[in-house]
């Protein structure tokens, strides 16, 4: 071979090894980037080629999949009792994406995870049609209904949980929105999108409440501040009578003054279960102001609070702040800073129902192949330890007080032992738009506490003496606790 072709050869030569070279780094460097890029349309018609998987609850689908016609998504999306569910399922739509549960196990439904590759080899083997697998959740659905027509029309959220496991029993947000109206590709689809944007609807229907909204949490949070009085020392017993005088003057002020907002009760004196029971500010803002801002974090942040929890959706953080002296005394009262999700105050319940023991909150049992092979098993967690069984049986016997002799009166279940606490947090400036009304509260069997519920109402069209956590939030939480009880 003479000398120019010799050199053609090596050029060619090299020319196939960089062909070789680009092809390895893009099947195997660039595959998933190219897999994942917004633009690559094949793999959105491959999601919706085939039927997705469900969601599960109580054993039943509340999700489904229906055949469309003239798009190049063959299946879409279908919801049952989709405003209900919503909170829980979030949304998967051919246009827009999807959220929350669906897109989490979005490998899982379509079938593509890899924990499914045998299901899928055996389905090409056999000629079936490909299908995704399941998720079974922990959500009870009578529990659910519950809450979702407890709260109606009004703004709210409920969160439910069982003490012993963790497992969410009921998440309920409104107002609500129903997935399957932009579950596909065409004009109307985009119109109900649209309709839901907070630039269209300031309600933020899509917004899951329970989870993502943090509120001042009020009273309710009396229930962490008497713990930590507890826990520290600051006080022996729940009975253990205080010297806060009524009203209370804030430290390190100039006379600043927090009042009762039930008077005449044996608040001057009160001690722990009287301070529930009639929900005394001077006790629990006496209490914070003694024990000082780093032991009240210390034990806020024992039941949760400034962290997210993953239930497998991520909670927004519940906060208990850094802060001076007045703005701590008043976040003890669940005020100041202090912010709240409803998941977090109903974990605050669920450990003190469950003696002490605080479970880690989870929705999701099982995911299963679509040969209903378990692929994944949840265990249960322990997250922490806030108080000790001493003490959480004490807070037991005080917001079992309140129901019975209290302003929890409204949760009370005959036949049932039932512990509750309201609350009715100030907000705006100055306080001058309306509060929320709290309740949280747990139902108490012989083989322990099978659920605790929070549950917040905002309610602008009320006057602010009819706006109480024993008004408007109790008796959602009292159905929400029948509905778990009578499963």
């Amino acid at each position: 071979m003479n000398k120019p072709m010799r050199r053609v050869a090596v050029f060619c030569g090299l020319l196939i090894l960089a062909l070789l070279l680009r092809v390895n780094y893009v099947q195997f460097i660039q595959a998933g980037e190219l897999q994942n890029d917004d633009h690559n349309r094949r793999v959105a018609i491959e999601r919706y080629a085939h039927p997705r998987g469900d969601i599960i609850v109580d054993g039943e689908p509340i999700t489904g999949s229906i055949e469309t016609d003239g798009t190049d998504y063959r299946w879409k999306r279908t919801y049952s009792d989709g405003e209900m569910w919503a909170p829980v399922t979030g949304y998967a739509s051919q246009a827009f994406g999807a959220n929350q549960l669906e897109s989490i196990y979005d490998g899982i439904l379509t079938g593509d995870d890899d924990r499914l590759f045998f299901s899928r080899t055996i389905d090409m083997l056999t000629g079936k049609e490909r299908k995704g697998g399941s998720v079974v959740t922990t959500l009870n659905a009578d529990a659910q209904r519950a809450a979702f027509e407890g709260l109606g029309d009004r703004r709210g959220s409920v969160a439910a949980i069982d003490p012993r496991t963790g497992a969410i029993l009921a998440l309920a947000s409104t107002p609500s929105y129903d997935p399957s109206d932009f579950a596909g590709m065409g004009n109307s689809d985009a119109e109900a999108w649209a309709a839901l944007q907070a630039e269209a609807d300031p309600e933020e229907p899509m917004k899951n409440g329970a989870l993502r909204e943090t509120y001042p949490p009020g009273s309710t949070f009396k229930l962490v501040t008497a713990a930590a009085a507890l826990e520290h020392g600051l006080l022996d017993d729940v009975d253990q009578e205080t010297d806060y005088e009524v009203p209370f003057e804030l430290p390190e002020t100039a006379g600043t003054t927090v009042p009762n907002q039930i008077q005449n009760v044996g608040c001057e004196e009160g001690s722990i279960t009287v301070g529930l029971q009639w929900s005394c500010n001077n006790v629990f803002l006496g209490i914070s102001a003694d024990l000082g801002n780093e032991k009240m974090i210390e034990t806020a942040e024992s039941f949760g609070f400034n962290e997210y929890h993953d239930t497998p959706v991520r909670s927004a953080t519940s906060s208990y702040p850094e802060d001076n002296a007045p703005q701590n005394a008043q976040a003890g009262i669940g005020q100041a800073s202090n912010r709240a999700t409803p998941l977090q105050v109903a974990m605050v319940a669920a450990a003190i129902a469950n003696d002490g023991k605080l479970m880690e909150p989870y929705m999701v049992e099982q995911l299963r192949a679509p040969n209903l092979n378990v692929v994944e098993q949840h265990q249960p967690t322990e997250l922490s330890r806030p108080l000790s069984p001493e003490n959480a049986q004490a807070l037991q016997e005080a917001m079992e007080y309140t129901v019975e002799e209290g302003t929890a009166e409204p949760a009370k279940i005959s036949g049932v032992r039932v512990g509750g606490k309201t609350g009715t947090a100030q907000h705006g400036v100055d306080n001058q738009e309306s509060p929320y009304a709290w309740f949280v509260s747990y139902a108490m069997t012989d083989d322990g506490s099978p659920v605790a519920v929070a549950v917040v109402v905002e309610d602008p069209s009320g006057s602010r003496e009819d706006i109480s956590g024993g008004r408007l939030a109790a008796p959602i939480a009292k159905s929400v606790m029948e509905a778990v009880l009578g499963s």
